[in-house]
């Protein structure tokens, strides 16, 4: 499975969401826009950011508030990362207004995007004061977290957020 994404004026990407009804699309803004396209197949969009879906869990909807947690990964550090990722415990699935997640692999960059789609700002900011999260991160800063692994990440990551257009 494959995600693509492209930006523009929330107008321009109405017109392409219209015209592709029957896609699997999510429209986000924030200031500025962003379409996601959750496929099997090719993308509609002209110069996608590409990604493979690595892990996931829950159905995208046309709902939420949407973070993406932005990270930069060495090639070196890529297994490292996708393991962490893919054998983490879950228990974000857990937190009240959780929604889905998607771990992103990059197809022509370096940079892996985290997706998570909560029912509002406050579930995610839920998110980040709960037992499941500190749980989740119980290692970061210690010699055990991979923070601490300076060689695979290449440039600090940094988070965007959005709200999820219900049209």
């Amino acid at each position: 499975m494959n995600m693509y994404m492209t930006t523009g004026t929330l107008e321009f990407l109405k017109k392409i969401l219209n015209k592709h009804q029957d896609k699997k699309m999510i429209l986000m803004h924030e200031g500025d826009a962003l379409l996601v396209h959750e496929t099997e197949g090719e993308t509609v969009f002209e110069s996608p950011r590409s990604y493979e879906i690595v892990d996931q869990s829950g159905a995208l909807e046309k709902k939420g508030y949407a973070v993406f947690n932005n990270i930069p990964v060495s090639d070196e550090g890529r297994p490292l990362f996708e393991y962490r990722f893919k054998n983490r415990a879950g228990l974000i699935e857990e937190v009240p207004g959780f929604i889905a997640i998607r771990v992103l692999r990059p197809l022509e960059s370096d940079t892996y995007v985290i997706m998570t789609l909560w029912e509002d700002r406050q579930s995610f900011l839920g998110w980040q004061e709960s037992r499941q999260y500190q749980k989740a991160h119980e290692k970061r800063g210690t010699e055990e977290g991979i923070d601490a692994k300076k060689d695979i990440f290449p440039r600090a990551s940094y988070v965007t957020e959005y709200i999820v257009s219900e049209e």
